[in-house]
């Protein structure tokens, strides 16, 4: 079933953060969230995730009601958030190991994962030893592992550089066809936006609301070449259209 914002909005003191979001989330679903800064995208995240209780409104998750409830979904912020003192498995098993001791048979589902999604050779290397990339890939194995249905995905691309991101963007659509989650991805690229999602949700200024939900119908699966297609420009010029024509 669905991932569902009804109504939500939240204001801290007298600043509107959200005016009332209202969107649908079907399993299995790529969708990216998108628009200038300050207008929402993590404070929907915080909520989703029961980090942040709404002002109003409320959540639900496969017709469960799950507002201000932590626990029922993977939450991966922009900063890989690895433990220094944790090698690759251990950083992957974490969430198991938080909540008693990761079993032997969770240790091998990890160790069968990162094998399956080229870290197999560094399961004992600590996080310093890792590129940027692979930090990455460890953090999106780590939320994997947790083994949620829904997926939020905070920006985790973009502190890497340019030919890195578009490897890591094949790489998490790989995951993603093979997995099968549902995913919420935030991000201020137009252009990553595009590449991995179904839909994209053009959120407007504050106090942040749906402006507009972009269907993206370029099929699957996608490289890179797409991006050089009239579709895909024509989609692009409208997302930046909508989010740039109403800032300014």
């Amino acid at each position: 079933m669905s991932l569902i914002l009804s109504g939500v909005s939240q204001s801290f003191g007298n600043v509107e953060a959200l005016a009332p979001v209202d969107l649908e989330v079907e399993p299995g679903e790529f969708v990216s969230i998108v628009g200038p800064s300050g207008c929402g995208k993590s404070t929907i995240f915080n909520i989703v995730s029961g980090l942040l209780k709404p002002t109003s409104g409320s959540v639900t998750l496969d017709g469960n009601p799950i507002t201000g409830q932590t626990g029922h979904v993977g939450y991966m912020l922009q900063k890989d958030l690895l433990l220094p003192w944790r090698t690759v498995l251990d950083n992957i098993v974490l969430g198991a190991d938080l909540r008693g001791r990761a079993t032997r048979q969770e240790r091998q589902s990890a160790a069968d994962m990162a094998a399956r999604y080229g870290l197999g050779d560094y399961l004992n290397h600590y996080p310093h030893a890792l590129s940027g990339g692979m930090r990455q890939r460890v953090a999106v194995m780590r939320t994997l592992a947790l083994d949620h249905s829904v997926m939020l995905l905070d920006e985790p691309f973009g502190a890497l550089d340019s030919h890195t991101r578009l490897l890591m963007q094949q790489w998490l659509l790989d995951v993603w066809r093979e997995q099968r989650k549902t995913i919420l991805f935030v991000t201020h690229d137009i252009d990553e936006a595009l590449f991995l999602s179904d839909r994209v949700i053009v959120m407007s200024p504050r106090p942040g609301r749906v402006q507009e939900v972009v269907r993206v119908d370029l099929g699957r699966p996608r490289d890179v070449h797409l991006t050089a297609e009239m579709p895909y420009t024509s989609l692009k010029g409208h997302l930046l259209d909508l989010i740039y024509g109403r800032a300014a």
